[in-house]
Formats: C-alpha cells, sequence, structure tokens
C-alpha cells in the first residue's frame, strides 16, 4: 500500500510540473531525440558578401547573430563552380564524377570553333538509383521538406517530392510573378524569399513536435537581380566599399537575411534552438572578381582578396560562407579554419539522426562533428579535396572568352594545384601564405606539384571520371583567357 501511494505521489509530482512550466518537459522530450536539421542554402552569394564575414556595404545583422551564436567556417568550399553540381553532390553525398552532374544544362558552351575540346556529356537529371539525404533522414524517422530552387531534375520523376522530401515546392527563375511546382496560387507583387520562408515557418509549425529536415535553397541572390524598391532605396543611401557597390544585390542579400531572422525567431519561439542544428551555405562563388583574373566578363559583386568568382576554380569561384549553429553544442562565436566541403554534410546528417549509409551507396565526405564538438579545433585527417570540371563556361557571348575552360583541382594541406586539361598545364597555390593565388608555384616547387599532380590524376582514374578529348573543328582566336 506504501508503495501504491509512492507511484501516486511521484505521478501527481510529475502532472504538477507539466502544469506549472509544460515547456520544460517538452524540452526534457526534444533532448532525447535526434536534432532537427534546417538548411539554408543561398545562391550565388559570395564568400565576403556577409557582414560576418567583411561586407562593409551590405547588411546581414541575422546572418550575423546566427554566426555569433554558431561556428563560422573560413575554408568552406562547394563542389563546384556554379549551382548544379554543388546541389548534386550535397543531395547525393557524393563527388562529381559519381553522379556526372559537372554544370547547368550543358558544358558545350560558347561556339564549337572555339572549344579546343569536346566536353563529356553533363546530366541534368540526380540520378534515380542515388539516395539523397532527404531519402536517407526520412528513412531515419525524419519529417522532410524543401522549399526553393531544385535544379536536379524538372520532370515528375525527379521532382523533390519523389526523391526523399514529404512536402516540396520548387521554385526558381525570378523573384516576383514567379510560378512554383507544384502550382501555388501567390499574389505577383509577392517576393520569391518571402514566399519560400512563408512555407518553411509552416512547416517548422507543423512538425515542432518530431524530427524535422528542411531545406531552404532559396533562388536569391541568383539572376535576375530584382529587389524590393524600399531596401533598393535604402542602399542607394549608402557609400560602397570593398568593391561591394549594388543597391539592388545588397536588397537582395536583406531579404536573404530577413528570411534567416524569422526562421531562427520561429526556432525560438517553439523553443527549439537547443535542439536544432542551424546551416547556412551557399552553392558557390559570388559574380565578380572576373576582370581582375584577366577575364573580360562584368560582375555584381567582389570576393577579394580571393582570385575570380562564379564559374573558376580558384577561389573566388568555389570558397564559400559557412555558419553552423547548435545551441549547446557548438561553441558560441567560434571559428574553424580546417578546410570543409559541400559533401561532408551527407554524412554529417547521418550522424545526426543516428543513422548508416545504405551500403550500395559510396558517400565521399567526411562528417563534421568532431569539429562541432570541439569549438572547430579537431582535425577531419583528410588528404585532399577535389575538384573536376570537364566543360567550359563562357565570359560573353560566343567572343571565345571563358570563365573557365576543362579543368580539375586538388586541395592537399595548404596547397592547391589547378590543372587545365587543353593543354595539360598546372598551377600551384600555397592559400595559406597566398589565398589570392597570385603566385603560382609550379616551377619554383616542381615536386610539390607533381605530388599534388599525382594524387588528382590518381584520384580521377579511381573514381573513373570522363575527361575531355580533343576537338577537331577547333579554330583558334587571337585571345583566349581561362
Amino acid at each position: 500500500m506504501r508503495g501504491m501511494r509512492g507511484v501516486f505521489w511521484i505521478g501527481l509530482f510529475a502532472v504538477a510540473q507539466f502544469i506549472i512550466n509544460p515547456l520544460d518537459v517538452t524540452a526534457q522530450e526534444s533532448r532525447r531525440r535526434p536534432p532537427n536539421i534546417v538548411f539554408i542554402l543561398a545562391d550565388d552569394l559570395g564568400w565576403t558578401d556577409l557582414g560576418c564575414f567583411g561586407s562593409r556595404y551590405y547588411e546581414t545583422p541575422n546572418i550575423d547573430r546566427l554566426c555569433q551564436q554558431g561556428m563560422k567556417f573560413t575554408q568552406a568550399y562547394s563542389n563546384g563552380p556554379n549551382c548544379a553540381p554543388t546541389r548534386a553532390s550535397l543531395m547525393s553525398g557524393q563527388y562529381t564524377p559519381r553522379h556526372g552532374i559537372y554544370t547547368v544544362a550543358t558544358g558545350a558552351r560558347g561556339l564549337e570553333k572555339f572549344r579546343r575540346m569536346i566536353p563529356v556529356e553533363n546530366q541534368q537529371n540526380l540520378p534515380l538509383e542515388k539516395v539523397t539525404i532527404a531519402a536517407a533522414l526520412k528513412d531515419s524517422g525524419y519529417t522532410t521538406a524543401m522549399f526553393g530552387k531544385w535544379h536536379l531534375g524538372e520532370t515528375a520523376d525527379y521532382h523533390p517530392s519523389r526523391r526523399g522530401f514529404d512536402q516540396a515546392i520548387v521554385s526558381m527563375g525570378r523573384h516576383f510573378n514567379f510560378s512554383t511546382n507544384p502550382q501555388v496560387n501567390v499574389d505577383p507583387d509577392t517576393y520569391l524569399a518571402d514566399f519560400l520562408t512563408d512555407q518553411a515557418v509552416r512547416f517548422i509549425d507543423q512538425n515542432k513536435a518530431r524530427p524535422f529536415f528542411l531545406y531552404l535553397p532559396h533562388f536569391a541572390v541568383h539572376v535576375p537581380h530584382e529587389a524590393k524598391k524600399e531596401l533598393i532605396s535604402k542602399y542607394e543611401k549608402k557609400q560602397p566599399a570593398g568593391g561591394h557597390h549594388s543597391p539592388v544585390y545588397a536588397a537582395m542579400i536583406e531579404s536573404l537575411d530577413q528570411s534567416v531572422g524569422r526562421i531562427l525567431d520561429k526556432l525560438d519561439e517553439l523553443q527549439l534552438a537547443g535542439n536544432t542544428i542551424v546551416i547556412f551555405f551557399s552553392d558557390n562563388g559570388g559574380v565578380g572578381g572576373y576582370e581582375a583574373a584577366g577575364v573580360p566578363a562584368k560582375g555584381i559583386t567582389a570576393n577579394a582578396p580571393l582570385r575570380g568568382g562564379k564559374g573558376m576554380l580558384y577561389e573566388g569561384g568555389i570558397r564559400v560562407p559557412l555558419i553552423v549553429r547548435w545551441t549547446g553544442t557548438v561553441k558560441p562565436g567560434s571559428v574553424c579554419d580546417e578546410p570543409v566541403i559541400s559533401l561532408d554534410f551527407y554524412p554529417t546528417f547521418l550522424e545526426l539522426a543516428g543513422a548508416s549509409a545504405r551500403p550500395d551507396h559510396k558517400l565521399d565526405g567526411r562528417s563534421l562533428s568532431p569539429l562541432l564538438q570541439s569549438a572547430g579545433k579537431a582535425r577531419l585527417n583528410r588528404e585532399a579535396m577535389f575538384w573536376h570540371f570537364p566543360g567550359y563556361l563562357e565570359a560573353g557571348a560566343d567572343t571565345g572568352n571563358w570563365r573557365t575552360t576543362p579543368a580539375g583541382a586538388v586541395r592537399s594541406g595548404n596547397y592547391k594545384l589547378v590543372e587545365f586539361f587543353e593543354d595539360g598545364h598546372v598551377e600551384l597555390y600555397n592559400l595559406k601564405e597566398d589565398i589570392g593565388e597570385t603566385r603560382d608555384l609550379a616551377r619554383k616547387m616542381p615536386e610539390k606539384a607533381s605530388e599534388l599532380h599525382g594524387k588528382l590524376k590518381a584520384w580521377r582514374q579511381a573514381i573513373r571520371a570522363p575527361m575531355p578529348t580533343p576537338n577537331a573543328a577547333y579554330q583558334p582566336v587571337s585571345v583566349q583567357n581561362r
């Protein structure tokens, strides 16, 4: 009888505790489940396009807050110099030769007579046999959603709703008067970033009681450069700084920043911050830095001190901002200098979910968990990171000038080597001493160049990376730029 009275009083105490502070019980329950994952992907946002990454013109108070509350990665990379390859590697956890998506649409850009090589055929759809991170997390009990730019297949079979996402609305191409798939009736004056954020906030509200994976790939700040008039007017009054000068582009960044703020506020409102990991990332470098790199193309932003911009395998094209917040696990205000790459997110998310990759799905990345749990001081002990771009990206219409010709790159330690396939020449840089890739060390350090070149060639052979071939229709032009 005494035991029964004890059980009664314990139960009564528990009920009383819930009545007094039900959110404490909710918080305790949330700590027993895998963390929610919110992945926010910007489009074409450069490495210096945030206040917390050095901009003195663009204003990003919410992303800066995220940075203050989390970890800033100074050497984060995309898997490709433009949109599609990074998204494919993010979803698959694989290097580009495994899924065949190297660029957008085709690598046969510009006039054939100006191309010294025949590009490798490019896939536009993420192959159906690839297990997306969304499908893997869904198998582990997560509710999943994607709102925004997909870019991995436009037909029904390749729609994200068929690739592991419980909810999915795709939209890209315009920032006002946009269309969606599936179709949603939207006022033409609605700004796309606001619409996507509305969907994201609603999804969080609906799924606050269960583990969820939210993938929010914005179309901002991709062309066409369109922004709200009141924000444009604000930046027209500001003095340009550090190569950042466009009021329209700055206004687009501010709308993106407001989206991040709304997501963070919703997580705080629902007291989910302590059990939600928030990632902010960009799919490639900013559109700018071309003229300084010797390419006759205009940009809208600047990536200095990095060399080049979107579409190039120099740092300006592939080094991107990355911020991770995980309250209670990631040290606030911490900085990580360890090189990481977008295919690392897949194994990281699997580890957070307590799941494993399917045996028939090879993963090429490393989990970032050791970095997140050590204030960025751990090391991933990775031998090298690789890029393969067997096509062309033009720098102007039908001029024979290129942002990139077929090329590959490898980074090992502080050294990075870029190989240009047209003539086989290589360039070697020490990124620790020369972040702007201004001093080619290939002739000065032939042994180091040979070492990295050997790693790059061995990796291509091991992964069976297809290579472009000579083009018999090539007609030399007087000036061509890499």
